[in-house]
Formats: C-alpha cells, structure tokens, sequence
C-alpha cells in the first residue's frame, strides 16, 4: 500500500506516476528539468514521507525551475540501478534523458537549497 503522503503527489498535485523505464524515459526526455521522487518503501523508511512533504515546497521555491514524478515500486530498483543512486528516498534529476544529479535520503532545507542549486548549474555531460 502506498502511503497517503506519496499519493498526495500524484492525485492532489497531479505529478505522473512512472511504472515502466518507458514511462521514466518519456519523462525524462522531455524538454526541462526533471526530479524523479524515488520513494522506497515508505513502511520500512520513516524518511520517505518526508522528503514526499518537502519536495513540492523545493519545486515551489525553485519557482517551478523543475518539474517532478513519483517512480513506482515496479521500476525503482532499474532506476536506482541506472542512476546509481541507492539509498531511499532520493531526489534524481535530469536534463535531456540525461543524470545531472542526485540526492539521496532526507536532508536539512538548506543542505537542499545548496545541492539542488548546484545540480540546476551543471552542463550535460557529454556521453
């Protein structure tokens, strides 16, 4: 069972629910910034409602410099696996269908502020 926090995102704020590596690689490759909420198991890991709490106000605060998806239980550990960001819950960001960045676990509002400023900065990598 999901938890309400996390279903919050995707009924209340509308934020897609990505439930196959298609679903991720549409949202990802689409023009933009883009935040993949990679929850984990919400039972197991008391930071997960968390950081489901926090990240619409990062979005709010960046003024909508990103946007952001919930990644399914079906397809967290290929996203985890390909980012190689494994700790849970995570912050993975993209530019272009490519991993700029990621922050893993819940960390203090300005910890946030710092790294996501810093992420929002880089160059692509070059393949």
């Amino acid at each position: 069972m999901t938890h309400p926090l996390i279903t919050r995102l995707t009924d209340d704020l509308g934020w897609p629910a990505l439930a196959t590596m298609a679903d991720v690689a549409a949202f990802t490759e689409a023009p933009g910034t883009h935040v993949l909420f990679v929850p984990g198991n919400a039972a197991r890991n008391l930071e997960t409602p968390d950081v489901a709490v926090i990240l619409p106000e990062l979005q709010l605060a960046f003024q909508g410099q990103f946007d952001c998806a919930v990644v399914a239980d079906t397809v967290e550990a290929d996203v985890r696996d390909e980012a190689k960001v494994f700790k849970t819950p995570s912050l993975i960001f993209y530019r272009e269908g490519r991993m700029i960045g990621g922050i893993p676990k819940v960390r203090d509002w300005q910890d946030y502020v710092t790294r996501i400023t810093q992420i929002l900065a880089l160059p692509i990598a070059a393949e």
